[in-house]
C-alpha cells in the first residue's frame, strides 16, 4: 500500500511538473524577443490561411475605426494643400453618449478615466493587425506604382490598409528643394522612382545628389517584402524603397510597426513621418532620438526594415549601407526637401498682420499664450527637437485593442509643425485625423478648458504655418 502511494505521489508530482513546465514554456514563448528564423509551414499553405482570415481581420479593423471616429468625408474646399486636396475637417474623433467636448474639459485626468468617457479615437491606435504587424501601404500608392509598369509590388496578401483616403496627404505630393526655391514645386506631378529620377533632376541636382536619390527609389529587402517563404507577397519580392512610404520626400501615410519594443503587444503603430525639413531637425524617429540623417538613414535599412531582428535581417538579405558614400548622398539629399511656401509667415516664421486673417491672429496669439503650444512648438519651424512625455495614459486604463496594449507610451519627438495642413492623419501613430482632432486633444491633455472660438481660431493659425 506504502509503495502505491509513493508511486501515485510520484506520477501526481511529475504531472504537476509536466504542467509547470508548459506554463513556463508559453510564457518563455510569448515574451521572447526573437522571430523564428527557420519557418516550417509551406509558402502556399501560409497564403491560403492568411487570405482565408483577411476578410475577418479587416472587418475588426474597420468596425473600430468606424467605433472611433465619424469616417465619412468633410473637407475645406477653400484650404487646400499644395497640388489642390482640400484638408479633412473635424473632429472626426466620436464621443461616449451624453458627453460634450466642453463637458469632457471639465472633468479632471482621474474623473475621466473612472468614468470610461476619454474619446476611443484618442487611445493609441492599433496596427489592422497589430500581431502581424508590418509596413502596410495605401491603395493609391499600390495602384499608382501599377499604372507605372511596377505591377502591384506593394500589395499584401493578408491585409489592406485601413484609413481613409480623404484623411491622408495630397498625392502624388509636392516637391520643393531648399537649394532651389525659384523653382517651386518640381515634382511635375509626378510620383518620383528609378524611371523618371534622372529626366526629372539632371540639371538640378549635383551628381552626389543625383546618386543618392537613386539609392532612396532603389527596392532592398524588407520583412514582409522579399524573397524568403517569410514573406506577404505573392511573388517574390525585391523588397521597397525609402521612397514607397517617404514618396517624393513626404509621405503617404503608410505604416509600419516600431521595430524598438518587445513583446508584439506593445509594438506601436507608426504613421511615416515626412521627409521636409529634415534640415532643420536634430532627433529623428519618433522616440528613438537619432541624432543624424545619417544615423536615421542606416538604422532604417539596418534595423527598421527587419523589426530590430539582426538575425533574420540576414536571412532576408540586409542592405549595409556604406556610411562614407551611399548614407552620405543619401542623407545630403533628405536634407534638400522643404516644407512648402507659407505666404503668411514673415522670415521670423511669425504671421505677417497684413496678409493674415483676424481669426489667425487671435490663434497665432492662443498658440504663444493660454493654450502654451509654444512650449514645445517654437517658431520659425515651430519644433524643439526635443522629446516630451504627455502622460496620456491618466486619462484611460490600461487595456487590449485588437492585440495591442494600449498604456504609458513614454516621451514622443517634437515634431515640426510647418505646412502641418499637408501631413494628416496626426500624432507619431496616426490616431488623429484632423487638425480639429489635434486641438481637442490637446486641450484635453493640457486641461486648457478653451472655448469653442479659440479652438477654431488656433486651427485657422496651424493651416497657416
Amino acid at each position: 500500500m506504502i509503495h502505491r502511494r509513493i508511486k501515485l505521489t510520484t506520477l501526481a508530482l511529475s504531472a504537476l511538473a509536466l504542467v509547470f513546465t508548459v506554463i513556463a514554456q508559453d510564457a518563455q514563448k510569448k515574451d521572447t524577443s526573437f522571430s523564428p528564423v527557420d519557418g516550417k509551414e509551406p509558402l502556399s499553405s501560409v497564403i491560403a490561411r492568411m487570405k482565408a482570415a483577411k476578410a475577418g481581420v479587416m472587418q475588426r479593423q474597420m468596425a473600430l475605426l468606424a467605433e472611433r471616429y465619424d469616417l465619412s468625408r468633410r473637407v475645406a474646399n477653400d484650404v487646400k494643400m499644395t497640388r489642390g486636396k482640400p484638408i479633412p475637417v473635424g473632429p472626426a474623433a466620436r464621443l461616449a453618449n451624453g458627453v460634450t467636448w466642453d463637458s469632457l474639459a471639465a472633468m479632471s485626468p482621474n474623473e475621466i478615466r473612472d468614468k470610461g468617457v476619454f474619446p476611443k479615437g484618442f487611445l493609441p491606435l492599433p496596427h489592422p493587425n497589430h500581431p502581424e504587424g508590418g509596413m502596410l501601404f495605401p491603395k493609391m500608392m499600390i495602384d499608382e506604382l501599377v499604372k507605372m509598369g511596377e505591377g502591384n509590388r506593394l500589395e499584401r496578401f493578408d491585409l489592406d490598409f485601413d484609413l481613409p483616403e480623404h484623411f491622408l496627404p495630397e498625392f502624388p505630393p509636392a516637391i520643393f528643394l531648399t537649394t532651389r526655391t525659384d523653382l517651386g514645386d518640381v515634382s511635375q506631378g509626378k510620383v518620383v522612382t528609378l524611371d523618371n529620377l534622372y529626366d526629372l533632376f539632371n540639371g538640378i541636382l549635383n551628381p552626389k545628389q543625383l546618386e543618392g536619390f537613386r539609392l532612396l527609389v532603389t527596392q532592398f529587402p524588407q520583412q514582409q517584402f522579399n524573397i524568403t517563404e517569410d514573406r506577404r507577397t505573392e511573388k517574390a519580392s525585391r523588397g521597397v524603397t525609402c521612397f514607397d512610404c517617404h514618396v517624393n520626400g513626404h509621405t503617404n501615410g503608410a505604416t509600419h510597426l516600431i521595430g524598438d519594443i518587445r513583446p508584439q503587444a506593445h509594438r506601436r503603430r507608426i504613421e511615416t513621418p515626412s521627409l521636409r525639413g529634415v534640415n532643420i531637425q536634430r532627433l529623428l524617429g519618433s522616440q528613438r532620438a537619432l541624432r543624424s540623417v545619417e544615423d536615421f538613414t542606416e538604422f532604417e535599412q539596418r534595423a527598421a526594415y527587419f523589426d530590430g531582428d539582426p538575425v533574420i535581417a540576414t536571412k532576408k538579405g540586409v542592405n549595409l549601407l556604406d556610411r562614407g558614400s551611399q548614407v552620405h548622398n543619401m542623407a545630403e539629399v533628405q536634407e534638400l526637401f522643404d516644407f512648402p511656401p507659407a505666404p503668411k509667415l514673415n522670415i521670423y516664421g511669425r504671421l505677417d498682420a497684413s496678409r493674415a486673417s483676424q481669426e489667425e491672429l487671435r490663434g497665432e496669439a492662443l498658440f504663444f499664450g493660454k493654450a502654451n503650444c509654444s512650449a514645445c512648438h517654437t517658431a520659425p519651424f515651430y519644433t524643439d527637437n526635443l522629446m516630451h512625455n504627455l502622460m496620456v495614459e491618466r486619462f484611460f486604463k490600461p487595456q487590449t485593442i485588437n492585440g495591442m496594449m494600449a498604456t504609458a507610451q513614454g516621451p514622443i519627438k517634437t515634431f515640426p509643425l510647418r505646412g502641418i495642413k499637408e501631413s494628416p492623419p496626426y500624432l507619431h501613430d496616426g490616431r488623429l485625423p484632423t487638425l480639429e482632432d489635434v486641438v481637442e486633444f490637446f486641450n484635453l491633455i493640457q486641461q486648457l478648458k478653451l472655448t469653442k472660438q479659440e479652438k477654431s481660431d488656433i486651427v485657422s493659425f496651424l493651416r497657416a504655418l
